[in-house]
């Protein structure tokens, strides 16, 4: 058996502050990226240069953005929930820190609904809206992300609380 105390594990506020700000790091590249993608793809149709083949697979690549990229965001998304779940049920935490936890957490649902905004402004942008309106769950996921981060820290909350609660035996 492994012994859990000298695990160096973490798993509370950090973990959702880091998946805040990976989620908006990606949902740019994602958006920007198949910007760039999409006007490559029609200088490259547009070429007499690159043969057939080549065309048809640059098609196919711009083609991925909304069905297959769009899709591993989600998915993205959920893992970095299910692992801050994971890693918070590692961590024995005194009840006592539950009221800062909460403050912190407060903090991040505005930090999160700044993050929703920065990509609504450049979703919003005449240039990206095409391309924004094609990646559903990504604009969905960050139209929601002050919710999200609500309900998953609300979640955190009670998952430490309760190992915490479980094992205060220890403190």
């Amino acid at each position: 058996m492994v012994n859990v105390k000298k695990l160096n594990k973490k798993g509370s506020i950090q973990d959702l502050i880091f998946a805040a700000v990976v989620i908006l790091v990606f949902s740019m590249i994602i958006l920007i990226g198949f910007r760039i993608s999409a006007a490559v793809n029609t200088e490259i149709q547009d070429s007499s240069i690159v043969s057939d083949n080549g065309k048809q697979a640059f098609q196919r690549i711009t083609n991925l953005y909304p069905g297959v990229i769009d899709g591993q965001f989600l998915f993205l998304s959920f893992g970095l929930a299910i692992t801050a779940f994971v890693m918070a049920s590692l961590v024995r935490v005194h009840p006592i820190f539950l009221v800062l936890f909460i403050l912190i957490l407060i903090i991040l649902i505005f930090i999160s609904a700044v993050f929703s905004n920065i990509y609504q402004q450049i979703a919003s942008n005449p240039d990206m809206i095409t391309y924004a309106d094609q990646l559903r769950f990504t604009s969905l996921i960050m139209r929601g992300l002050p919710l999200i981060v609500l309900v998953v820290g609300g979640m955190l909350a009670v998952v430490m609380y309760k190992v915490g609660r479980n094992s205060l035996q220890g403190f």
